[in-house]
Formats: structure tokens, C-alpha cells, sequence
């Protein structure tokens, strides 16, 4: 749950081997080293799955989306763990599949029955992400150290020497069944569990994912009232847009002027990094329209932002629009 318990969401998370194993811990863990050292500030990947994305399990069973279970939300988070190496992955599953195959964000905008969405400037979805981190944190905390034994952290504080792990959170979703993945090798690992203490994010929306990408954007300027979200907000250093889109008419990307000058305030780096399915599609011409501006709008208003497209000289296809996460 978030901050209403009537909102919930599953969370899916592929813990870091060696969370905060920056140069600077490795540097201090060598043979002379006197004391074990302090975890650095962790790092932590919020990622947003598009249509169709569910369990491995649930997706090799379905009649159509069989076809796509090669991004899977198991499977994606591992593609984003080679990605953002030494990262927690968070993928936040949506609240909601219509006909098992519409992601519905209900819980983060207001969504019709497909999951189009009706953005608006006070929803609520900064504050039921932040909750939901911190319900999840504290969740996984006690999860993850069952699982590698509590009594390996002794009393010097010295960090547990662990088998990689995957866990999975649920929390929530009424009437869905809890499910639990586990991957563990032979080597051995330090381990620190997940912290919101100096941590830092990376948002990621993929297709109808940058739905929640685009509501948090709508919110920011109220949401910075609250100290703990504005706090949150600072510890956002990158949003990635990947080929986003949903069935709704418009508002596929956000495009008012007075919304990105807000979201030009922040330090938030942005990449948008898209395919000819969407911005090329004829059918829905708007999509690469309101690309273009809102990449136009934020450079504009200087903010730091890159955009490529991939696959350009390839014809559209679902099969490209997915591989974007294998080389965004």
C-alpha cells in the first residue's frame, strides 16, 4: 500500500549484489583495511512496464502475449540490472490489466478502461510513491535479511557476505496471489538491504509506463509543499522516457508550457529515446508531435535533455518498439 491503503501496487524487486560498491567502498575493503566500511548512498531504478508486461509465469500461458514473454517483468529487470549496475531494481507493477493486456495506472492517474489517462495537477501520485517506497523499503529490509540468515551480521556491523538474491515484494493488489522468485549463485556478496537514507532514483517509463512519468510532472509544483516528497523529488537524478504511449487521443507526451517550465527547475536529467511504432505511426500522428515539443519545450527552458531514435531505418514493428530496453 501507499499512502492509502486502498491504493495498492506489486512491486518486483532484483536486489543489488553489491548495492553502493562504488570505487570509493572498494577502495577501503582491501586486506589492511581496519574497519569494515560503511555502505555508500544506495542507487535505486523505479521502472514503469508498458501493455502486455506481467509475470514470466502468467505470460507463457496467454493465448497472445506468449509472444512477448522475453520482457517480462522478471525478465526486464534483469536487462535493467546490466543496465545500472550496483542499482536496485524496482519494477512497480500496475494496479490493474484490463483484459489482461492494458496496463491501468489507476492508483497514479486517472485512468479510463484501457488506462488512457486523465492527468490532472492533484491526484496524488508523488505522494503514493513515495509511501509505497517506503512501505516496500521497509518490507524488503525484513524479507531479504530472513532470507540470508540475521544471524550472519554480527555484532561488529560487519556487512553479511551473501548469495545474489532476487526477491519480490507484493504488496497488495486485492484478490492476486502472492508470488515469490528467488535466484541465488555461489559467490558470495556483500549485502546491505535496501535504504531511503542519502539513496538516490532513476525513474523509468516504458510505453503506457510514462503514463506515471508524465502524471508526476503535472504534480510536481504542489508536490514540492511537502517537505519529505521534496525531498524525494531532489533525490530523482534521471528520467527516462521509452517509447511511450497509450490509446488515448492526445496527451501522450506532456506539452503545456507552464508544466515543463516547473519540471525545468529541478536538476533532473531527461532521455527520451524512442521508435518508429510510436512517433512514426500514421494513425496516431500526434504522438511524434508532442515528442518533438516537449523535447523542444524543456531544451528551451535549458534543461539538460537528449532524444534519439531507434530503429529508424527499420519498419515499425512491436518487436523494435520492445527492444528499445536493450539499447536506450
Amino acid at each position: 500500500p501507499g499512502a492509502d491503503p486502498q491504493r495498492s501496487n506489486e512491486l518486483l524487486l532484483l536486489a543489488a549484489e553489491t548495492a553502493g560498491g562504488g570505487p570509493e567502498r572498494r577502495a577501503l575493503s582491501g586486506e589492511r583495511a581496519k574497519e569494515e566500511p560503511q555502505p555508500a548512498p544506495q542507487h535505486h531504478v523505479l521502472y514503469f512496464p508498458g501493455d502486455v508486461q506481467n509475470y514470466h509465469e502468467i505470460m507463457t500461458r496467454h493465448p497472445e502475449n506468449y509472444q512477448w514473454e522475453n520482457w517480462s517483468l522478471e525478465n526486464v529487470a534483469t536487462i535493467l540490472a546490466h543496465r545500472f549496475p550496483n542499482s536496485y531494481i524496482w519494477v512497480i507493477k500496475c494496479s490493474r490489466m484490463h483484459l489482461h493486456k492494458f496496463s491501468c495506472y489507476d492508483n497514479f492517474v486517472k485512468s479510463n478502461m484501457f488506462g488512457a489517462p486523465e492527468h490532472n495537477t492533484d491526484f496524488g501520485a508523488f505522494k503514493h510513491l513515495y509511501m509505497l517506497l517506503v512501505n516496500a523499503f521497509n518490507l524488503s529490509q525484513n524479507s531479504l535479511l530472513s532470507r540470508k540468515n540475521v544471524k550472519d551480521l554480527n555484532k561488529d556491523s560487519r556487512a553479511s557476505n551473501c548469495r545474489s538474491s532476487s526477491s519480490h515484494t507484493t504488496n497488495g493488489c486485492q484478490g492476486e496471489k502472492e508470488r515469490t522468485c528467488e535466484k541465488s549463485d555461489e559467490s558470495t556478496v556483500s549485502f546491505y538491504p535496501p535504504s531511503l537514507n542519502g539513496a538516490s532514483f532513476t525513474l523509468i517509463g516504458f510505453s503506457k509506463g510514462c503514463v506515471v512519468l508524465n502524471q508526476l510532472l503535472f504534480e510536481l509544483k504542489e508536490a514540492k509543499k511537502d517537505k519529505n516528497i521534496d525531498a524525494f523529488i531532489k533525490s530523482i537524478r534521471t528520467m527516462y522516457w521509452l517509447d511511450g504511449g497509450h490509446s488515448g487521443g492526445s496527451n501522450t507526451w506532456v506539452t503545456y508550457p507552464e508544466v515543463l517550465k516547473e519540471f525545468a527547475q529541478t536538476d533532473i536529467i531527461v532521455h527520451t529515446h524512442v521508435t518508429p511504432y510510436q512517433v512514426c505511426d500514421p494513425m496516431r500522428s500526434w504522438i511524434g508531435k508532442e515528442h518533438k515539443k516537449f523535447v523542444q519545450i524543456l531544451g528551451d527552458f535549458g534543461m539538460q535533455v537528449t532524444s534519439q531514435i531507434h530503429f529508424a531505418k527499420e519498419a515499425p514493428s512491436i518487436e523494435n518498439h520492445f527492444r528499445v530496453h536493450e539499447v536506450f
